[in-house]
């Protein structure tokens, strides 16, 4: 299978960009890296049996222009400090203000996880509780989380969805257990406030960039165990302004299960793209009618709006579920 060096995580890209620039220069910048990177890049590597043409010029001009943008002095902020203190000679001094500085500051928790390839993720995970796994992944970008989740087995992968999308906050004991726990694999320290970590919100995020199919299996899973939370979901993953991104085959059928009325009071605060959306794919005696009943329409509670609109919203997810039509987001497929 081709792979999308743009869809690489980073310790993919490293590797590529390696063995295409030669054994001599990884030497080298292996002498630069830490013992935990050197392994993660190494065990890509491993696994690479062929480098495509067009593949190596993507590495080659990705490390070019990266070179252009992040120009300059990188430092270890932490280690440069420790030795400039260090250098002072005063022990006592320098014991006293690491101490004040490390009770003040922490780093992002699990970092480090960010950096590892997702197939190492998930095999380090796999094993543990599931509210373990939920608590380590919310912790991450959406996009690195939905690479990770692809790995999981099919079991565990809805019920560790659930479980993110049911965190709002962790205590710093609880991520100390957990950073404890994987301390010799990924290292890593805590803030003091309590990290937003989780939530709907995060589910969204990681389910809208998976492959459509998976999403839909992971939704019906967390249905299986929180149908109110699977709709939480699914209403936050596609709202009633997202009609116009719609096709105009599949926005007729989404209207031909709607009544007049409904879509009269869902149109009432609909922006004008949507309105001219969905007039486009009905008749224009139709269209008369409703534009005339919105114009009667007198005030009307906002909950009832949004209500019509959440009914629309229902109907096309369900003719999608029924395979009638496609929806945009969650993976972006492409059609043919």
């Amino acid at each position: 299978m081709k792979r999308d060096f743009t869809k690489m995580s980073g310790v993919e890209k490293a590797a590529y960009l390696l063995v295409c620039l030669g054994e001599e220069t990884t030497a080298e910048v292996f002498k630069e890296l830490r013992d935990e990177e050197v392994r993660w890049i190494s065990s890509n590597m491993k696994k690479i049996e062929h480098v495509p043409a067009d593949l190596a010029k993507q590495a080659v001009a990705h490390y070019r222009k990266t070179q252009e943008e992040y120009a300059g002095l990188f430092v270890d902020g932490g280690d440069f400090v420790n030795k400039a203190l260090i250098s002072t000679g005063d022990d006592e001094r320098v014991e006293s203000i690491l101490g004040d500085i490390n009770s003040e500051f922490g780093g992002k928790p699990l970092e480090t996880i960010s950096l590892m390839d997702p197939r190492m993720v998930a095999g380090l995970l796999q094993n543990e509780h599931p509210q373990t796994v939920a608590l380590i992944l919310s912790t991450q970008k959406a996009e690195h989380t939905s690479q990770v989740l692809v790995h999981l087995p099919d079991d565990l992968r809805s019920d560790v969805v659930y479980r993110i999308a049911r965190i709002e906050k962790v205590s710093p004991e609880v991520i100390h257990q957990i950073e404890d726990a994987l301390q010799r694999e990924i290292g890593g320290f805590v803030k003091k406030e309590q990290q937003h970590v989780g939530g709907v919100d995060k589910v969204v995020e990681i389910l809208t960039r998976m492959e459509k199919g998976l999403e839909q299996d992971i939704l019906t899973g967390i249905e299986e165990m929180d149908a109110e939370t699977a709709e939480n979901i699914r209403n936050q993953m596609f709202v009633f302004d997202d009609l116009v991104l719609i096709d105009n085959m599949g926005m007729q059928k989404i209207l031909r299960e709607i009544k007049n009325e409904t879509l009269t009071l869902a149109l009432k605060t609909a922006p004008d793209n949507v309105k001219e959306k969905i007039f486009q794919n009905i008749s224009e005696r139709a269209s008369d009618i409703i534009a005339e009943d919105l114009e009667a329409l007198g005030p009307v509670k906002l909950s009832d709006v949004e209500q019509a609109q959440q009914s629309i919203v229902k109907i096309a997810l369900k003719l999608e579920e029924d395979g009638q039509l496609v929806m945009p987001g969650g993976g972006q497929e492409t059609l043919v």
